[in-house]
């Protein structure tokens, strides 16, 4: 019951810290951080599939729903949860065998948590930057986007988890 109030609460606090601040950053164009993807990141690492893609489709909704994108976030959201037990497995270490365990820098290590996170944010951002223009006619602008957007989104994440509480 403890941890169904604690990812409760991230995911409120994530998707509100998206939809009233982070919405509202842009810079040149170029870069638009996606913190709500910790949600995701931070999930247990044996939550099993099903459940993880639900969540993962219900964050990118609600991010929808409040932004006026379609389904936009919903694919993104799906597609890194998706690839989010892939990237655990080649990452794994001793420690995030644990069942309840919670990936984070604190008891992985920094660089483990960057590799992770940096993986499915970019994951994340590909689908969400491509799927939202729909054409390749500009490959190389966007991909730019993609990845300034996942280096401030990442950047992002590793300082939340610095100061989020620990369990």
């Amino acid at each position: 019951m403890n941890s169904l109030i604690r990812y409760s609460l991230a995911f409120i606090v994530l998707i509100a810290l998206q939809l009233l601040i982070f919405n509202n950053i842009e810079f040149s164009g170029y870069i638009n951080p996606y913190v709500y993807v910790m949600f995701i990141l931070i999930l247990p690492v044996a939550m099993p599939s099903w459940i993880l893609l639900l969540l993962s489709f219900l964050a990118g909704f609600v991010i929808d729903l409040f932004s006026g994108t379609i389904g936009v976030h919903v694919f993104a959201s799906v597609m890194a949860g998706f690839v989010r037990p892939w990237v655990l497995s080649l990452n794994v270490t001793g420690e995030a065998s644990e069942p309840d365990m919670s990936p984070s820098a604190y008891r992985n290590g920094l660089r483990w948590f960057l590799i992770y996170s940096l993986t499915v944010v970019l994951v994340h951002h590909l689908a969400l930057f491509y799927i939202e223009l729909f054409t390749l006619r500009n490959f190389f602008h966007t991909l730019l986007r993609v990845l300034l957007s996942t280096a401030a989104t990442t950047f992002f994440v590793v300082l939340f988890d610095f100061i989020r509480p620990r369990r």
